[in-house]
């Protein structure tokens, strides 16, 4: 459906095509969302910030999360898996991640916080939506925010979470929601990971930073 993320991005900008020019800004959750959020960025004219939210794994599955948490502490957990997990194992998963948010807050952020939310209409921004943990903790970042409009926008999610994102945000721009959908690289033709070093670049056109002190 994509050839990459650049072709996603362009796609996903002609789509936000009214926010071009206003006062929105977009956030995008690294590593993937940023490359895709930088053109989102770029045809809209809008200023682009990277927002940390990070899944919480299973302890003997970390390809899969029970969550995530978000840069402000923001959580988003999963009810199944109270069950699973005691509040100690919890809390330890969360320690780690929020010691990785940190990293990622000084390599692309050079440490600095977000800029002020409040009022604002915030894009958030990500390559694609699969269980969609990172996605909620990002909303719930920008309510405690109080950001004015959050707009979920992705190159792709499936049926159901598209239609939890427009529950949760104000608006949800999502262009391919596949039946079967198993993961996010499956609607792209070319996919690889996106190492610091773009994330960093990506930013850096927009004006918005460059490889930090931890890189």
């Amino acid at each position: 459906m994509f050839t990459d993320r650049k072709d996603a991005g362009k796609k996903l900008a002609a789509a936000l095509e009214k926010f071009k020019g206003t006062d929105a800004m977009v956030l995008a959750i690294p590593r993937g969302g940023v490359e895709v959020g930088f053109y989102v960025a770029e045809h809209l004219e809008l200023p682009l910030f990277p927002v940390v939210s990070r899944k919480l794994p299973y302890p003997d599955n970390p390809e899969a999360g029970f969550g995530a948490i978000a840069e402000d502490g923001s959580t988003f957990i999963f009810e199944d898996a109270l069950g699973w997990l005691s509040k100690g194992e919890i809390e330890e998963i969360k320690r780690r991640q929020i010691d990785e948010i940190g990293r990622r807050v000084r390599v692309f952020r050079a440490g600095k916080p977000l800029p002020p939310l409040e009022g604002r209409t915030i894009l958030l921004v990500d390559d694609g939506i699969a269980m969609g943990s990172t996605m909620r903790a990002s909303i719930k970042l920008c309510r405690n925010q109080k950001a004015a409009k959050v707009v979920v926008a992705s190159p792709v999610a499936g049926p159901d979470t598209v239609r939890e994102m427009v529950r949760l945000a104000d608006e949800a721009v999502v262009l391919e929601t596949p039946a079967f959908f198993q993961a996010v690289a499956q609607v792209y033709r070319h996919w690889q990971d996106v190492p610091d070093e773009e994330v960093a670049a990506f930013l850096k056109k927009r004006g918005q930073g460059g490889l930090g002190p931890d890189a």
